[in-house]
């Protein structure tokens, strides 16, 4: 009978031990979920080392930066359950490993990863060549606080940025530091800040607050504000972060208000706020991104409203973290990316703005991007001095820097873009570095003195291309030969459509016609009739002549007939028209279809019955606009 009981209780022992393994495991999970990284770290270092187990708690430990520790659990996750696990791993891992410089094993799993080779060695030794500045980097003295960052302009001397500084304020789970506060200073001639208080508590609350921006007189802030209840995801239970603006009324911040997009089931956050005010820049996880974190934009309306929120695109934004978005003066977009191709963790990388839309991204290379995280990039351009923010000590800190010409290379082709025949500098123009097989190496959009420079290695074949909308782009091929030619200077003159063809006239409204004979439909119809076609080979030979031109090709009524039935009928004949030029060989690519029905008539006739049957004449045609 002793022996029944002593069995018994040992089986209970047994069960009351698997239980709490089991409780402490769902808590480990929840902490997790929750992202209380170290406190789930400490659980699941005592578990049973499951895949689960090795692969949250190297993830515990990556997200914390502890990447001595997360190197070894994935190491042993990778070892012990090989070909099973789940492809990010192998990103997560290859950041790791990058955060310690250790490029080849972490080249292995890019690799793996996106499927193609991966050579950062070569990567980083090819852009210390091209990179077009260096930066003289110096941590800002800031006592009292372990955890600094985001510093912002703020009017002219003053800076605003985010701390950890208030011990008050409770901790946060994910890396055990008090909650964030925005705190502002008089930035010193020395580097130094002073007279550091906190903004009052209209913009700092129980929650964190972070990454301020301000309008041009510094009377508007957008910032970023924590939600304090978790909304559960898919995943995990999240505090979602929104974006709030406040007002400066009489010195005093107030009327702190959410913008209309903030969402309780996703995140808007670090807002930059365009030079003019009508554009504010912000990373998001909204549905419809690409990957974890995008950059978008979103206009401010003159009332005071908001446009929709649209996204960059996939030239700026990975599958991983774009994030830190910063629009300097100059129209350049800064932010920090962990997808695009760097040093390790987030890397600073800049973008043109070219024809309406960001250009491909070009690493701001190791004088300022460490292996670790490297973000919260501003800059006033003309001065060449900002901030930037880097965990690279351990901790989030402050650095401020100077900006230069890099000096490194000797080896660069130079020059200024002007018109042929006017000699006019013709700012704006884009001017495009290629290599020999044709792959864009630099492009740049030219300032006010019309020029360009860009850094070349010896040895090589290069191309350099201007162009400019209405002109015929030119290409000048050159390349660096080995007996030590340092630089090309290079003059390139574009000649406009309009001086290089009879047919080609600038219109009162600016926009660059083709002029062709007048095109004649049937009635009702929008078929290509056979004189028509007589005159719309014209414009195909043109094209073919000129094989980087882009054509509108728009389409117009006369007010005679109901609006709707006008509108159907250009666009109609206009989308015929189209078809006929891509049928005589004309890539589609290069045409684009409008119709305006009676929107947009050249004379009064606009309604019917006041005009002769010659006036309303003048408003039906076709018209082939250069927009490219």
């Amino acid at each position: 009978m002793k022996k029944q009981i002593y069995i018994l209780a040992s089986l209970l022992l047994v069960s009351g031990m698997a239980l709490a393994q089991k409780g402490n495991l769902k808590r480990a999970n929840k902490l997790f979920e929750m992202r209380a990284y170290i406190e789930a770290a400490e659980i699941y270092e005592k578990k049973e080392r499951t895949q689960e187990v090795l692969q949250n708690l190297a993830d515990s430990y990556y997200y914390n930066a502890n990447l001595q520790k997360a190197i070894k659990t994935y190491r042993e996750l990778f070892v012990t359950y090989g070909d099973s696990i789940d492809i990010e791993l192998h990103f997560r891992y290859a950041q790791a490993l990058k955060g310690t410089k250790n490029y080849k094993d972490a080249d292995f799993h890019l690799s793996r990863y996106f499927n193609k080779k991966i050579n950062t060695p070569a990567f980083i030794e090819g852009l210390e060549k091209t990179t077009p500045h260096t930066f003289k980097l110096k941590q800002i003295e800031s006592s009292n606080s372990t955890s600094d960052f985001g510093l912002s302009f703020y009017g002219d001397n003053k800076v605003a940025f985010a701390s950890s500084r208030n011990s008050e304020n409770p901790a946060y789970s994910w890396n055990n530091l008090p909650y964030l506060d925005l705190y502002k200073a008089t930035m010193g001639d020395d580097g130094t800040m002073k007279d550091i208080t906190p903004f009052s508590d209209e913009i700092n609350t129980e929650s964190h607050e972070s990454s301020a921006t301000f309008s041009s007189d510094a009377k508007t802030m957008y910032f970023n504000r924590t939600n304090k209840t978790r909304t559960k995801t898919d995943e995990e239970r999240i505090a979602h972060i929104k974006i709030f603006k406040a007002e400066l009324v009489d010195s005093v911040w107030t009327n702190v208000t959410e913008l209309p997009f903030n969402s309780n089931a996703y995140s808007a956050e670090h807002p930059a706020l365009s030079k003019d005010g009508k554009t504010l820049y912000f990373a998001s996880d909204m549905p419809g991104t690409i990957g974890g974190f995008d950059i978008y934009k979103v206009a401010i309306n003159d009332d005071g409203t908001y446009g929709e929120p649209e996204n960059l695109g996939d030239k700026v934004n990975t599958k991983h973290r774009e994030q830190f978005p910063y629009i300097s003066d100059l129209g350049v977009l800064y932010f920090s990316s962990d997808g695009h191709l760097g040093y390790g963790g987030l890397d600073v990388f800049r973008s043109n703005m070219v024809n309406g839309s960001f250009e491909k991204p070009i690493n701001l290379g190791g004088t300022i991007n460490s292996s670790l995280d490297d973000f919260a990039y501003t800059i006033r351009e003309k001065n060449n001095k900002g901030y930037v923010s880097s965990n690279r000590s351990g901790y989030d800190r402050l650095y401020g820097f100077a900006r230069e010409e890099n000096v490194l290379t000797k080896y660069l082709v130079e020059g200024i873009v002007q018109d042929k025949t006017s000699k006019e500098l013709l700012v704006g123009a884009l001017v495009t570095l290629f290599d020999e097989t044709n792959t864009v190496i630099q492009d740049t959009i030219v300032g006010d003195k019309a020029d360009y420079l860009f850094k070349i290695e010896p040895n090589k074949k290069y191309k350099v291309r201007g162009t400019r909308k209405a002109y015929i782009p030119q290409d000048v091929e050159f390349s660096t030969d080995s007996k030590g030619k340092i630089s090309h200077n290079i003059y390139l003159t574009l000649e406009s459509y309009a001086d290089a063809e009879d047919r080609v006239k600038e219109n009162e409204s600016g926009d660059v016609q083709i002029q062709l004979d007048k095109i004649y439909f049937d009635f009702d119809q929008s078929n290509i009739r056979n004189d028509a076609a007589t005159t719309l080979n014209i414009l195909v030979d043109l094209l073919n002549k000129y094989p980087d031109m882009e054509v509108e090709v728009s389409a117009h009524t006369d007010a005679r007939g109901p609006d709707q039935y006008n509108l159907n009928l250009s666009k109609n004949r206009a989308a015929s028209t189209l078809e006929y030029l891509v049928s005589k060989g004309i890539d589609r690519n290069r045409l684009k279809s409008i119709g305006y029905g009676e929107m947009q008539p050249l004379n009064k006739c606009v309604k019917e019955g006041i005009c002769s049957d010659e006036e309303y004449d003048i408003n039906r045609r076709c018209e082939f606009t250069i927009i490219n």
